[in-house]
């Protein structure tokens, strides 16, 4: 116990040894030479550190398509091929209708091939469960001349799907407008893609790419599908999901033209391209109308699209002086790691290091003060025992000699 006792009133102080050694000399300098290139290079210059950054950005994306298309010897303009039409940033863009016309409510058989049946016994099963286009009544009733199906209530007839068609090839020649506005609110800083270099003339004749109009804000829909990597055919026969990046990386120390956007393109639905189950994208929607007599009938519509996401992400940086002391402090400190690095070389592995362990802990005890005549205690342990000079700093040196 009293062994624990003094143990644990103990004092522990800093010694200085200086060793003169090539070998851990070198080791300290390359260790710190890598931390300080460390932080000058990729935390000051590659991350500025010394800036304060505001990722919170706030944006307004709008939205108009351009472009004439034929599907079925009509003429398909933006009303027709473009939903929502409030040009929000996220858009359809139909290449492909499958329409069943004149439905009304009433009692008709299935249209899907699974609900097929020779009598009631085999359609009653469907009983309180979701049919494929209406509710099913457990009755088997004529389709066409070859076959029965399971009859439903609901909008009749019942829709069929899988009727081959081809998309509208024009939609390749289709233009985007996008107006992007941002504002980082930390700065009240606000921009947006248009660019003061551009003008209305500009406008009127340009096409975004990656090279020449980089700025662009208006893009080809070919040229999107294709900077996402895909293939427009395919994407025109089963729809899919095409997200428009647009990146504001902005150093708000340089100057206010140097803030601009970046484009990358990308397909977001990429899991379902490869989907047997469910490929591509594609929705319903009805348009409807009242007869004379007030009966109420609508044209289904399922359309296969290419649906676009202009997603809009970035941040801004400024300097300030807080993060710029956080990180010099944490730099200078981060210095003696090389100190520990080079402690645990020298008291393990080197040759001698039993003497560099003798040298840099020493214990004092106030009973060894005492017994010292002139009231000064002298260590075993110290290089010089007779002589004192006034420059001295306390500091012992090892050299290492072969």
């Amino acid at each position: 116990m009293w062994s624990c006792i003094t143990d644990f009133f103990t004092y522990e102080t800093t010694k200085s040894v200086v060793v003169k050694s090539w070998t851990i000399g070198i080791i300290n300098r390359v260790v710190q030479l890598l931390i300080i290139t460390y932080f000058i290079g990729w935390v000051f210059l590659h991350e500025k550190a010394y800036q304060v950054r505001d990722t919170a950005i706030e944006s307004s994306v709008m939205t108009k398509v351009k472009g004439f298309g034929i599907y079925n010897n009509k003429v398909m303009d933006v009303a027709d091929y473009v939903t929502p039409t409030q040009g929000a940033s996220v858009f359809c863009v139909i290449t492909k209708l499958i329409t069943t016309e004149n439905q009304v409510q009433g009692y008709c058989p299935e249209s899907e091939m699974k609900y097929r049946c020779t009598h009631d016994s085999n359609c009653t099963k469907y009983l309180n469960k979701p049919g494929g286009y209406g509710v099913p009544t457990g009755r088997c009733v004529r389709f066409n001349d070859t076959m029965k199906t399971c009859q439903i209530r609901g909008w009749c007839p019942a829709e069929i799907d899988y009727i081959k068609t081809e998309p509208m090839m024009e939609v390749e020649n289709f233009t985007i407008f996008i107006k992007n506005s941002i504002r980082f609110p930390l700065f009240n800083y606000t921009k947006g893609n248009f660019l003061p270099t551009i003008t209305s003339t500009y406008i009127k004749t340009c096409n975004f790419d990656m090279v020449n109009n980089t700025y662009c804000p208006i893009f080809r829909v070919g040229d999107v599908v294709r900077y996402a990597q895909q293939n427009f055919s395919i994407l025109a026969h089963k729809g899919g999901v095409i997200g428009i990046k647009i990146g504001w990386m902005c150093d708000l120390d340089k100057a206010e033209d140097q803030c601009n956007p970046s484009y990358s393109f990308t397909r977001l639905d990429a899991m379902s391209q490869n989907n047997v189950v469910s490929p591509g994208y594609n929705f319903r929607f009805a348009k409807y109308y009242k007869m004379d007599n007030g009966t109420d009938y609508r044209t289904l519509v399922k359309a296969y699209a290419i649906r676009f996401d202009v997603l809009v992400n970035g941040n801004a940086g400024k300097f300030n002086m807080i993060p710029t002391l956080i990180n010099m402090v944490a730099a200078f400190t981060s210095v003696g790691v090389g100190t520990v690095l080079c402690d645990i070389i020298l008291l393990n592995f080197l040759k001698g290091a039993e003497q560099y362990k003798a040298k840099k802990f020493e214990e004092v005890s106030d009973a060894e003060l005492d017994t010292n005549s002139n009231g000064l205690y002298r260590s075993q342990l110290s290089v010089r025992h007779d002589v004192k000079l006034s420059s001295d700093s306390g500091a012992f040196s090892l050299g290492q000699y072969s």
